[in-house]
């Protein structure tokens, strides 16, 4: 490196607002921002002379990012509350030299400052609202109630916040909406929310499972009955679900799950905005704004046969596709903060989360989503024998034992069979635990099905019966 070069590096760190440190693949610290001895609460020559391990220990780094680094090899982010109390967000990168870690580059940003102008801003907004109230002149309606629906979703991050603003946009609508995304980013949640935005607020929302549903009874359930029309029939007949969201919204989760009969009678249904009962002739009108969700590719099921293309364009009216959690990451502190009030709250008591646990909640890929964080986040408030929430009372959302599955073969689980165990009982175990990888490593029932080389309607009844659900 020229010496121009060197001195162009050295203006950037020091008069960058973010404080960076510079950490030997051991944990010496090489070099750091002058920013940093203020925000820390350490002298540069006493921070120049330590070592991450001695400044964790000290309570000067509460936790370590870079410790955190050097422990998994990999980029790191989390929250830092530091010796002054001051709390920042740190990020740090690994610099291998031949596979050897030899550098870890850490930046943060000082957020106290920041949240005490957001409270500020806060109370001056109070303020105002109040004032408002006493001149009779009401804030706007639609700015207050988005803002209160993205309080109640925990949404923070930027891209969250424009999908909110365009499904706000085409709520007073009766367009059909095409949710996208993992499962568990909160496609129901939003769904929910559509409705509540939506002239039809005061309508029911009815959600269905798609892929819960045995195929044999899906055009029962989904359509309705009248009496007598096939053996064991309710005496007085039944409305289906789609008469139910009368007036409301349907939502359809899983559609990719949706048999191929069942797609041409739920186009059927889309196009006429009728509907015939089991045993009967007689139409019958139906009004429902339609949302449906998939984590699959639609469009490669239409290629592959699986689903029908012109009911494909009738549900991909508006498209939106919500991001996994590991994109969207600043959003991490408000679904922990709002589960864990949940979890006091049902279960009577007042734990806390310590803060060594932020590593591992802000740097964890979180492949089940927002419906992993919520499990985790319960099975450490369970596991924790005091009010302090820590992270070894669990398994890291990385080391849990079926989310490393990776082999679907079958053969893989079988186990000798137990002293106790009958034959059934065998038989059933290693049936369960069959479906349970599978569920950890296939998408979709339909690929269970085509992996056992059984129906999927039998997939889904054993799945129910064994209480398990597709978590990939």
């Amino acid at each position: 490196m020229s010496d121009i070069d060197r001195h162009v590096l050295q203006t950037i760190v020091e008069t960058a607002n973010d404080h960076f440190f510079i950490v030997s693949g051991s944990g010496q610290i090489v070099d750091i921002s002058p920013g940093a001895e203020a925000v820390y609460g350490v002298s540069r020559e006493e921070l120049l002379s330590s070592s991450v391990q001695q400044l964790q220990t000290a309570g000067v780094l509460k936790p370590s990012i870079s410790m955190e680094v050097m422990r998994t090899r990999r980029p790191a982010q989390l929250m830092q509350v530091t010796g002054t109390g001051r709390r920042v967000i740190a990020e740090a990168y690994p610099v291998f030299v031949k596979g050897k870690l030899e550098r870890i580059i850490s930046r943060s940003r000082d957020l106290t400052d920041l949240q005490l102008l957001q409270d500020e801003y806060a109370l001056l907004q109070k303020r105002f609202s109040e004032h408002l109230k006493r001149s009779q002149i009401a804030p706007d309606a639609d700015e207050q109630a988005l803002d209160d629906a993205l309080d109640n979703l925990q949404v923070r991050s930027n891209v969250m916040r424009e999908i909110a603003l365009l499904l706000k946009r085409v709520a007073p609508s009766d367009a059909n909406v095409l949710m996208l995304g993992e499962s568990g980013v909160g496609k129901s949640a939003f769904a929910k929310q559509l409705h509540r935005w939506s002239q039809r607020c005061d309508g029911p929302f009815i959600d269905v499972n798609c892929a819960a549903i045995p195929e044999n009874l899906f055009e029962s359930e989904m359509f309705g009955y009248q009496p007598g029309a096939f053996s064991g029939a309710a005496r007085q007949g039944k409305a289906g679900l789609l008469e139910q969201a009368e007036g409301g919204t349907l939502f359809l989760d899983e559609i990719g799950e949706l048999p191929l009969l069942m797609q041409t009678k739920l186009l059927k249904v889309i196009q006429d905005g009728s509907l015939t009962r089991l045993g009967d002739t007689r139409p019958r009108r139906v009004d429902f704004r339609l949302v449906v969700a998939t984590n699959q590719d639609l469009a490669k099921q239409v290629e592959a046969g699986l689903f029908r293309l012109d009911l494909y364009y009738r549900l991909n009216v508006i498209p939106v596709t919500l991001p996994p959690l590991r994109d969207r990451r600043e959003d991490i502190p408000d679904l922990v903060e709002a589960c864990l009030k949940r979890l006091n709250q049902r279960y009577g008591r007042h734990k806390i989360l310590d803060t060594r646990a932020w590593s591992t909640l802000m740097g964890s890929e979180w492949p089940g989503n927002v419906r992993e964080l919520e499990n985790w986040l319960e099975r450490a408030w369970l596991s924790s024998p005091t009010d302090q929430i820590e992270t070894p009372h669990v398994y890291p959302p990385t080391e849990q034992p079926l989310a490393n599955v990776t082999n679907t073969s079958v053969s893989s689980l079988t186990s000798p069979i137990e002293s106790h165990e009958t034959l059934k009982e065998y038989l059933t175990r290693l049936e369960r635990e069959t479906l349970l990888q599978l569920s950890a490593t296939l998408p979709s029932t339909y690929a269970i099905a085509d992996r056992l080389g059984i129906s999927q309607s039998s997939v889904v009844r054993r799945m129910q019966r064994y209480a398990i659900k597709i978590s990939k």
